[in-house]
């Protein structure tokens, strides 16, 4: 590992060609290889069960081939122990393989894929080079469908669950396919619920149908049939009006869901961590992360389905817990790198020394490195170039390093790859050569140069030339740059006082450190304490209690009601907050901040909200299941109206908790009265995830779901009548509710006065932006603040 430099001589000499998995086995890899282009570390491997020389003792070309003598074939696999205070169980997910049931004929039809083929196709790096081509033939598609739920909601193969991410990717691979193919692609996707329910994802679903074109069918697939005579798959399904209808496409796309790993299963039977039915680890509502074992988390889809956003913040989550566990050790097993004394440099001639990596033939196979090292040795101020095989490898780091010391260069240039994963490399072999790291330049004479005019060497010779010259140009011009150590406060606020504020206010103190806690109101809860039990079954009262009694009691916190900020300054270790608490100012200082600040139930406009008295909120039905469940129990009937301001273009977002919190009080009535008529008028319902379970479990139950035509939209009238149309039945109709619910909008504070004095933004709806919605989901844009 520590010899390979990642040239490809090994793979491009062996003869074994095997399915390439990670391609979806549209192609194939060779028997030595690297399992993708990004992989980290870039290092190739060689795949025992293939491998000629392991297999059969020929062949041994790679070793031979192998400029950095990195081949060992007598390697074996070693055991290590380690000691840890913690564990953090992160097996990912797999897909599901239509296979193991022959879905739609998989296994034959070549233009039958599954979404990851279907990525693999589309990517710059895949098989097909970013064209989007039909594997049989590559023809270029005219129609392509997407079927959803290929191995979810579906408990005949043991997936009765909702894998939570596969509509929003079929949107986004539909959208792709649209700018790959252009406007006259015709793409469709075949749905049951549409569940974009993450943020800004309903905007992204209604922009691929109302501009980009994408066609949303509400159908159950019936067949996929390969037409001999035109090449096409008719996929036969029922639309939403009960009529049999088919459409021919050139490709088919397999939303496949996620499920438990065998890897995960294995690794949780030997910590000894239970499973569900479903192979994932169960973890509860109020400690997501935490498993039955203390000591052991877990992140990311072990515990069930996620999105990647959902996933760092499981991993986050997870890191802070196991933080808080080992606390206590903090730095007791840092160990220090000594590195010498820096050199002043003040005052000296300027000595200029010259790396050009060869790369293996990843450059010197385009760009004459030997040409531009003479070129090199006269340019100004230049006391040193030499061209180096592997500028990047641990051996060529030192003995630069030696080079530097041994000439007395004070500026070194690097012409090889990439600086965005190189640079810091390069620098660190300043650092232990005595030069400050800011004296370095590098050229990218590989992307820019050898990768890109791989068909034109002389051309591509002539523009590392002038990148070399530039990069030679500016390093004379460099000044060392003096690094400064900043003191941090260990002090962290976290502003709102409900749940998330209170469980972030808990772990940092658990961390070690001290703990602001403001809140705007005279009580900490926040929403919460209008929650009996959570969709699990969970009492939210009785933990709430707990969390309360442990955040006011815990020394490290410090809890300030009634709380405003009227000024914030400083940065990212330095903060100075100026609160008011019960009217008196107060300067707190702090190294990081969180925002908690939550946000709040929409009071409807129409539906007679506020006026007939038979119409109230999902929140408040929830209140009043907690304190008063007896005042239900003789209802004979309720109504539940979804996406009551939501999913409308004041609010283009899906909520994310309201079917879910509609169709767990909707059990709970039935458990009051079983003879109670308990009605869902719907869009698309969205229990995504394990949640599934539980809307199941209410059809069971004799709960009605209706799903209505929402541009011709819902009235109620003062009997409580709701009227609506019926999709399905094309026709208007009327369902009584002595009681109707609104399952109202989660809405923000607009124009929040926590934006300015954090320097952070809200986007259109008012939420808070992070610093990236994938990557970065906790974090914003400005260091040291953090969203929860």
């Amino acid at each position: 590992m520590d010899k390979c430099i990642a040239c490809g001589a090994c793979a491009e000499k062996c003869p074994s060609k095997v399915e390439n998995e990670y391609e979806g086995g549209l192609t194939q890899r060779k028997a030595v290889y690297v399992k993708y282009a990004q992989a980290v570390p870039l290092k190739y491997a060689i795949d025992d069960r293939y491998c000629l020389k392991l297999t059969k003792g020929k062949c041994g070309l790679c070793e031979k081939r192998c400029p950095a003598k990195a081949i060992n074939y007598k390697d074996e696999k070693k055991t290590r122990e380690i000691s840890v205070g913690a564990v953090i169980m992160a097996p990912g997910s797999e897909t599901y393989d239509p296979r193991s049931h022959n879905t739609y004929d998989y296994r034959r039809q070549k233009n039958v894929v599954t979404s990851l083929e279907f990525e693999r196709i589309l990517s710059a790096s895949g098989p097909y080079g970013g064209h989007l081509v039909r594997p049989s033939d590559h023809k270029e598609p005219r129609k392509i469908a997407w079927l959803q739920c290929v191995g979810s909601r579906d408990e005949h193969i043991g997936r009765g669950y909702c894998s939570a991410v596969c509509c929003t990717y079929a949107v986004k691979e539909a959208m792709l396919a649209k700018e790959h193919g252009g406007s006259s692609l015709d793409t469709a996707i075949f749905y049951m619920d549409m569940r974009t329910h993450g943020k800004d994802f309903e905007r992204f679903q209604n922009r691929a149908r109302d501009e980009a074109g994408v066609r949303f069918v509400k159908a159950r697939v019936t067949s996929v049939d390969p037409d001999p005579e035109t090449g096409l798959h008719t996929v036969r399904y029922v639309d939403e009006e009960g009529r049999l209808a088919e459409e021919g496409f050139d490709i088919i796309v397999l939303s496949v869901g996620l499920g438990a790993t065998a890897q995960g299963r294995e690794l949780a039977e030997r910590l000894g961590v239970s499973l569900d039915r479903f192979g994932f680890v169960p973890s509860g509502s109020f400690a997501p992360v935490a498993t039955e074992r203390p000591g052991i988390f877990i992140c990311g889809a072990a515990g069930g389905p996620k999105d990647i956003p959902q996933s760092v913040i499981d991993a986050s989550a997870a890191a802070a817990s196991a933080g808080s566990l080992l606390s206590a050790a903090r730095e007791s097993l840092v160990r220090k790198k000594t590195v010498p004394d820096e050199r002043d440099i003040r005052g000296e001639t300027t000595r200029i020394g010259v790396f050009l990596c060869r790369c293996g033939t990843n450059i010197a196979g385009v760009v004459d490195i030997p040409k531009l090292v003479e070129r090199a040795k006269a340019l100004p101020g230049v006391a040193f170039a030499a061209e180096n095989l592997f500028s990047c490898s641990q051996d060529t780091q030192n003995k630069m390093a030696e080079i530097v010391r041994e000439n007395n260069l004070n500026r070194v240039v690097v012409a090889a790859c990439t600086p965005k994963t190189h640079e810091p490399l390069f620098q660190e072999t300043l650092t232990n050569a005595g030069l400050n790291k800011y004296l370095f330049e590098m050229a990218n004479i590989r992307n820019h140069c050898s990768w890109v005019h791989k068909d034109h060497p002389e051309a591509a010779t002539e523009k590392a030339w002038d990148l070399v010259r530039m990069a030679v140009a500016k390093a004379a011009l460099l000044a060392p740059l003096p690094e400064p150590i900043l003191s941090i406060i260990p002090a962290g606020l976290v502003i709102g006082g409900g749940v998330a504020g209170m469980e972030a206010a808990k772990n940092l103190a658990a961390q070690g450190y001290r703990a602001y806690l403001i809140e705007k109101t005279n009580e900490l809860g926040g929403n919460a304490k209008k929650i009996g039990r959570t969709w699990r079954g969970e009492d939210v009262s009785s933990y709430l209690s707990r969390l309360i009694a442990e955040v006011t009691q815990n020394p490290s916190i410090e809890v300030l009601l009634n709380a405003e900020i009227s000024a914030v300054e400083g940065f990212v270790g330095n903060f100075k907050t100026t609160v008011s608490a019960g009217g008196t100012p107060r300067i707190l200082e702090h190294g990081v901040a969180i925002i908690a600040s939550g946000a709040g139930e929409l009071a409807p406009t129409g539906y007679g909200y506020g006026e007939n008295p038979r119409v109230i909120t999902g929140l408040t039905l929830s209140q009043r299941l907690m304190n008063a469940p007896s005042s239900l129990a003789g209802l004979s009937s309720c109504v539940f109206i979804q996406c009551a301001g939501s999913r409308i273009p004041e609010r283009p977002y899906c909520s994310k908790v309201c079917c879910t919190q509609s169709i767990q009080n909707a059990l709970a009535l039935k458990a009051l009265n079983p003879s109670m008529q308990v009605s869902i008028v719907y869009r698309d319902m969205r229990p995504y995830g394990l949640r599934e379970e539980l809307y199941r479990k209410a059809r069971e139950k004799g709960v009605l779901f209706l799903r209505h035509d929402h541009a011709a939209g819902v009235s109620i009238d003062r009997d409580g009548l709701v009227h609506f149309s019926d999709k399905v039945l094309r026709r208007r109709l009327s369902v009584r509710g002595e009681l109707v619910v609104l399952a109202a909008a989660v809405v923000p504070e607009r124009n929040s006065p926590l934006g300015p004095f954090f320097k952070v933004p809200q986007n259109d709806d008012g939420f808070f932006a992070e610093a990236h919605v994938k990557l970065r989901p906790v974090d914003f844009a400005t260091d040291g603040v953090f969203v929860c």
